[in-house]
């Protein structure tokens, strides 16, 4: 094998090696955050890179279940509110450097690219493998998912998998992102021989998985972002078994392109300086030891008080070695002995319940299980919907936007990628100028919400500064924004007047008579997710009548086209 051939493979595996280095200043905070927050069920995250160095399993010696419920908690509040299974968490419409006329002929297209988009990720199980994600971002504040194409025939073209933090090494590019990540995993042999079939094994260990024995391939997989600025991600897979077995191949198992890596690597937040995420669990952390301690001291007073300290003169008869304190015993005593007595404990415990239920409420408070639970009380007033909707707003704002960035906009790009290469959808690409990619989770209506709120109180104060302000109002193109702000469906909406048409203002007399009525009702409308897009239609003038979906895919009607 020639020196050109070495080179980049050697420069892959040196760069691996430094990655495993950096990641190693956050192996024990890990750990510590998965045992008392996630307990795993290996020993380690560093089980298999220094073997005997790490902690031992803290799992049976957990005694506060708070943080691995709340954990639980946010994990699942995470995948209701910001990808909600069989639901529209996105949707794709007309960018900015469209016309008016070009907006209107697009939308319904788009819309039918965005439920295409969205029935490949209903029927993957995306839903499963991402809330395995949502676990790892809230312990270890850094989580990784693989985002492969299915074999033609599947159910889905999108298949996922939730890459464990001690199989993934990763590093942060020019662009703030983690767009290179090292996965080492180890593969059964016969895993090893359908992933990389041209692969070749020796002779060895093609004997022993023929004979049905236990043979596991270590697996190196890189994905690298292509350098001087070029698109696209260079796939590299290797060997690691180390020594001289590397020597002797130092070859690729294979390699390849992607257009947008199969990898998607996000994170809660991070400090300056920092390649991996913090978590919450690591803020509550000190919180979440000290009320495992805690309960461990209330259990072992519990079992003082049941069983008793007991003290007994050895007096030739009594042997305390076979004394057992348990119920309907009968101890033999000599006449005239001491016996057992009890011994006096030297004070109660009862203030660690008034500490444990401080420690508590500050876990919950820093994993979020106060904000982001479900309403209690059910007949909460509007406002108190909208000041919750904005507290949560302020607290996962910071997240909600790093979340937008990492891990949502590459899903969609990824997807649209694979769905284009299918040719199940035309060959768009969300620039945001031609096409722009829509938030539509729960978590992202409540700013629409909010905005929506601000231009109906705006519309109902002109509406009392007199004909003259009033007639900077234009309804028809409210009922638009509104629609747009929104995520009401393009079909549902009627197109802009063509020149020549209506004047703009002219329904303002019934614009202003609604929003007047309209406002009062807005906060009601604000408890249901999606329910405010009924006031798109009012304040346009009359909803138009829903156009029936097209038969057909997108690509049969571009073909039939």
């Amino acid at each position: 094998m020639s020196d050109a051939r070495h080179d980049p493979i050697a420069a892959v595996r040196r760069r691996f090696e430094r990655a495993r280095a950096a990641r190693g200043a956050w192996e024990t905070l890990w750990q510590e955050c998965y045992e008392f927050a996630l307990p795993p069920a290996q020993p380690s995250l560093r089980m298999r890179d220094a073997p005997g160095s790490a902690p031992p399993l803290l799992s049976s010696r957990l005694f506060d279940g708070t943080a691995p419920d709340a954990v639980d908690q946010l994990a699942a509040s995470l995948l209701a509110r910001l990808t909600p299974p069989w639901s529209r968490w996105f949707g794709l419409a007309a960018g900015r450097d469209l016309a008016p006329d070009e907006q209107q002929k697009v939308g319904p297209e788009l819309e039918a690219i965005a439920e295409t988009l969205q029935s490949h990720f209903d029927r993957s199980n995306f839903a499963v493998e991402i809330h395995q994600c949502y676990l790892d971002l809230a312990a270890a504040g850094t989580a990784c998912l693989l985002f492969e194409e299915a074999p033609l025939g599947a159910d889905s073209a999108f298949r996922f998998a939730a890459v464990p933090l001690a199989e993934a090494w990763l590093e942060e590019g020019a662009r703030g992102r983690l767009d290179t990540v090292f996965r080492r995993t180890a593969l059964r042999g016969e895993e090893f021989r359908t992933r990389f079939p041209k692969a070749a094994l020796d002779a060895d260990a093609m004997r022993r998985i023929e004979a049905g024995e236990e043979v596991n391939v270590d697996v190196i997989e890189a994905v690298l972002p292509e350098p001087d600025d070029r698109e696209g991600f260079r796939y590299v897979a290797l060997r690691d078994g180390g020594g001289a077995e590397i020597a002797a191949d130092d070859g690729p198992l294979a390699e390849g392109r992607f257009q947008r890596s199969p990898f998607i690597a996000f994170r809660w937040l991070k400090a300056p300086g920092e390649a991996y995420g913090r978590s919450p669990v690591m803020k509550a952390l000190p919180d979440i030891k000290t009320a495992n301690k805690v309960v461990e001291l209330v259990l072992k007073n519990a079992s003082i008080a049941v069983t008793g300290i007991w003290q007994a003169e050895d007096d030739g008869v009594l042997n305390p070695a076979n004394i057992k304190l348990v119920p309907g015993s009968i101890i033999p005593k000599a006449v005239g002995s001491a016996g057992l007595t009890p011994l006096e404990a030297p004070g109660k415990f009862d203030v660690s319940q008034l500490v444990l239920e401080d420690l508590r409420a500050r876990i919950r408070h820093a994993l979020m299980a106060d904000a982001l639970a479900q309403i209690d009380a059910p007949r909460m007033t509007a406002t108190e919907v909208l000041e919750r909707s904005a507290e949560m707003s302020r607290i996962l704002g910071a997240t909600y936007g790093r979340l937008q960035s990492e891990l949502l906009t590459p899903l969609i790009q990824r997807g649209l990628a694979i769905l284009r290469r299918r040719r199940e959808i035309p060959d768009i690409v969300v620039d945001g100028r031609i096409v722009a990619l829509q938030y539509r989770s729960p978590l992202a209506q409540d700013q629409a919400k909010e905005d929506a709120r601000n231009v109906v109180s705006w519309i109902e104060m002109t509406s009392r500064l007199g004909p003259e302000a009033g007639a900077v109002v234009d309804g028809a193109a409210a009922g638009r924004w509104l629609a747009r702000t929104l995520g009401v469906p393009a079909e549902l909406v009627k197109p802009a007047p063509q020149a020549g048409g209506a004047a703009p203002g002219a329904d303002l007399a019934g614009l202003l008579g609604n929003a007047a009525s309209a406002l009062p009702e807005l906060a009601d409308l604000l408890k249901s997710p999606g329910a405010l897009g009924a006031l798109a239609p009012a304040l346009a003038g009359s909803a138009a009548p829903p156009v029936g979906n097209k038969t057909g895919s997108t690509a049969e009607a571009a073909d039939v086209a």
